[in-house]
């Protein structure tokens, strides 16, 4: 299973049935394809589409209908798809029950950098300050480190921020992580690590729980 999979396999489970749910762009899309069976969440792209589902199987592709990071998607029944505009007045609005993002950096604050790096040109920070904002649950998913292996997961961000303590969970390759007031909680770990492991590659001390960190069911 790669790091992908683990991912959306753990997080389409940090879902209630019936919720409202936002995926940005990247890593965030592949929750769609591994909704657990009997659970029933309405998708949002931020470009204007509601209630779609996995991504096409090959060579049925619609090139008019894609997520806000370009890539093909498929429309289920009694889902559509509209303008921008009226895409942010459901986020603007608290219209959100969770929006999952993806980062450049993350803190245990609950502080989130993922739209620049000072020196390289990007288009700006889109709809994801709108997003950790609007929603009222944001769920961050990542590689644990960067290419370099430095963690991600940082006691203060370094970047410029999307958004200032609005981040509620975060979630790696290696583990499910809560952030409190108190700091990160270290809920569950992936099946081929260990507590110790999470730890040498989180910046931040981690809080382990009086019940114990549970395995992740994938």
């Amino acid at each position: 299973m790669d790091l992908r999979e683990k991912i959306g396999r753990r997080g389409a489970k940090l879902f209630k049935d019936g919720m409202f749910v936002n995926l940005g762009i990247g890593m965030p899309t592949i929750l769609a394809n591994y909704i657990p069976e009997g659970v029933n969440l309405i998708f949002q792209s931020e470009n204007g589409a509601i209630r779609f589902g996995p991504k096409p199987d090959e060579g049925y592709e619609d090139p008019d209908l894609t997520n806000a990071g370009a890539m093909p998607l498929t429309i289920l029944p009694g889902g559509c798809y509209f303008d921008s505009a009226t895409s942010f007045s459901l986020i603007r609005g608290g219209h959100v029950d969770a929006t999952v993002l993806g980062n450049l950096e993350v803190d245990e604050l609950g502080n989130l950098a993922n739209y620049m790096v000072p020196g390289k040109l990007l288009p700006g920070m889109g709809g994801a300050m709108d997003l950790v904002t609007g929603a009222r649950m944001v769920v961050v998913v990542t590689e644990h480190c960067d290419k370099s292996g430095e963690p991600k997961i940082l006691k203060r961000c370094k970047l410029p921020l999307t958004g200032k303590e609005r981040v509620n969970w975060i979630l790696s390759e290696l583990a499910l992580i809560e952030v409190t007031k108190e700091g990160l909680v270290l809920r569950e770990i992936a099946p081929d690590t260990t507590v110790e492991e999470v730890q040498s590659k989180t910046e931040p001390k981690l809080i382990i729980p009086p019940e114990g960190v549970k395995t992740i069911e994938y």
